[in-house]
């Protein structure tokens, strides 16, 4: 898998080649073939897409594939470089579970599942595939499980009910006190090595 790279300076857009598949027909003189390429483009921001193109020569397969990426777009619902809440999806005989983790802790996820999460803006989160590994599938769950997610506020509203504080709003508070007071004891010791010298 290929690092991301820029593709659109003006929505400041990212793409990922996740692979590039190749096949072959067998004509009268010999064999023909040609490529697919499956890519995953996003701002980082909450905004990603996938598409998967063919072509006679891989360049030409991944910008193809890029534009109907560029198609797919779709916004995504985060919460402070996490998921809202835990989601499970499914696409064909693929599932994903997505669980938001606090912060620090990255993306803990397979390189096909990590690829869309990234350049969807993901930064802390836990992941599980079952069944198939299909990365085209897989890319498809994930979508399906990103686009999902809501807001605590959303669901307050579609309910009419108010929920409180949540779990993970009480994780990421809890993970900014403890940040905070490091720095602190950090400053606080630093002083007082300057003061000794």
């Amino acid at each position: 898998m290929a690092e991301a790279a820029m593709i659109d300076e003006a929505q400041t857009l990212e793409s990922t080649t996740i692979g590039i598949y190749r096949t072959a027909t067998v004509v009268k003189g010999g064999r023909r073939f040609s490529f697919g390429a499956l890519v995953v483009i996003g701002d980082r921001k909450g905004t990603v897409g996938i598409g998967y193109g063919k072509a006679p020569g891989v360049p030409a397969a991944i910008e193809k594939a890029q534009k109907e990426a560029r198609k797919q777009l779709g916004k995504v619902t985060l919460m402070d470089g996490t998921l809202p809440h835990s989601v499970n999806a499914q696409f064909g005989a693929c599932k994903v579970r997505m669980v938001p983790a606090a912060p620090g802790t990255g993306v803990i996820a397979g390189a096909t599942v990590r690829a869309v999460l990234e350049l969807a803006g993901v930064r802390d989160c836990l992941t599980k595939v079952y069944g198939s590994t299909n990365p085209r599938n897989l890319c498809k769950a994930t979508l399906a499980g990103l686009h999902q997610l809501r807001t605590k506020e959303e669901i307050e509203s579609l309910r009419g009910v108010s929920l409180g504080r949540t779990t993970l709003e009480r994780r990421i508070r809890t993970m900014e006190k403890a940040s905070s007071e490091a720095s602190k004891v950090g400053g606080d010791t630093q002083g007082v090595e300057s003061k000794e010298s």
